[in-house]
């Protein structure tokens, strides 16, 4: 824990990280596609071929560039939700209440009391009312995840089914319209062509990964992901974290529910209905670990862009949604079994999954970690040699 590096001395004693060189399970080093850079190849090669296959089978309408900006308006609430999504699994967690989040949060901002305000301030009154009631749901989600330790599976479960039930009451299951001019023409005007919309979306993508590639927090929550109990004895409060994570969920969720209430001039019970399977679905496929530690922002945005463009080009070519939910199922499995691969590659014939629950003190690309870093910045392991794995909070386990 003072940092320092293994000893050379003896035999048989652990050769410090900057000699070992990373091993797959063909005693050679990792291959490209294993690495960050290569798998977002991968998915700009799958974007690229989808982009193709729905240009060479709907040619006049696919290519038009009114269909890619619907495909990028459509990918833009999605996406909003997915950054937020992406935090938290690369955390450890899993949020289910997102789309119900999305519900509530444009009910309870297109109330008549609500809209009044707006009409006597100004719309932005509307804003603020979705994104607050979003950070709301998130921090009582948290809470009972992080300091209640109910596993996060459940926690998210009933929050999804609590508020969309609580949606239905407030709005008597009715749609409500969304009166304010003003607010309507800011969000869902262009700027230069580009709808208001996708310009959200980069913005809040732009921030997610300035927030996880170069501040503190970012750093914290691979740490936490990769392995809990190593960020608690490197200083970090988990559990304080982890509230903070599903408080950031929440946050996107307030803002993609200003969105669709300024996309469809409604707020509605029923927006965001099985937004959370197309929100993790996309973080999965952009390369993110089910498991925590390991995910990047890129990556989702490329996922929300193939998990739409998939949609779009089913459309185009006349065929049903129920076929369009069969492939995403199949390209969501075919992404974690890939994603499981090279993992496997990356960390020799146990896996990185192993290591992650043995704690071995080595990093995401097979070489260990510096004593007193916590590798779980990076990936799945300890600091400390021969430390167990810890389970974060939401799992299950308690310490």
């Amino acid at each position: 824990m003072t940092g320092s590096t293994a000893t050379t001395g003896g035999a048989g004693a652990p050769a410090p990280a900057k000699d070992r060189a990373p091993e797959g399970a063909n005693g050679k080093g990792p291959g490209f596609m294993a690495g960050p850079a290569g798998r977002l190849l991968g998915l700009v090669v799958a974007l690229g071929l989808l982009c193709i296959v729905g240009a060479v089978t709907a040619p006049d309408r696919f290519v038009d560039i009114d269909n890619v900006l619907t495909i990028l308006r459509l990918a833009a609430v999605v996406g909003v939700v997915s950054i937020g999504m992406t935090f938290v699994i690369i955390g450890g967690g899993i949020d289910l209440s997102v789309g119900a989040l999305v519900a509530l949060s444009s009910i309870w901002a297109t109330t008549l009391a609500t809209q009044q305000m707006a009409e006597d301030f100004h719309w932005i009154v509307m804003v603020f009312t979705a994104i607050a009631v979003g950070a709301g749901a998130g921090l009582i989600n948290g809470i009972v995840i992080a300091y209640g330790r109910l596993v996060a599976f459940i926690a998210t479960l009933a929050m999804l089914v609590s508020a969309r039930g609580l949606a239905e009451i407030i709005a008597n299951r009715r749609t409500q319209i969304v009166q304010d001019r003003d607010f309507r023409e800011f969000f869902g005007g262009d700027v230069l062509g580009v709808p208001g919309l996708v310009i959200i979306w980069a913005l809040v993508s732009v921030g997610g990964w300035i927030l996880l590639n170069r501040t503190t927090f970012g750093r914290h929550t691979f740490a936490v992901g990769g392995n809990a109990e190593a960020a608690r004895l490197a200083g970090i409060r988990v559990q304080w974290h982890t509230l903070k994570l599903y408080v950031l969920s929440g946050i996107t969720c307030g803002i993609a529910a200003v969105m669709l209430m300024a996309r469809t001039t409604t707020g509605s019970s029923t927006h965001g209905t099985l937004m959370e399977l197309q929100a993790i679905a996309a973080v999965v496929i952009g390369g993110t670990l089910l498991v925590g530690g390991r995910g990047t922002i890129v990556g989702t945005v490329l996922g929300v862009l193939i998990l739409i463009t998939l949609g779009n080009v089913f459309v185009l070519n006349n065929l049903s949604s129920s076929a369009q939910a069969v492939a995403q199922g199949l390209i969501i499995v075919l992404a974690v079994l890939l994603q499981t691969r090279l993992a496997e590659g990356r960390g020799g014939g146990a896996g990185w999954l192993s290591r992650l629950r043995t704690g071995r003190g080595e990093s995401s690309s097979g070489g260990p970690v510096a004593g007193g870093t916590p590798a779980g910045a990076v990936s799945g392991g300890t600091s400390v040699p021969g430390a167990p794995g810890g389970d974060r909070p939401g799992t299950g386990t308690t310490h």
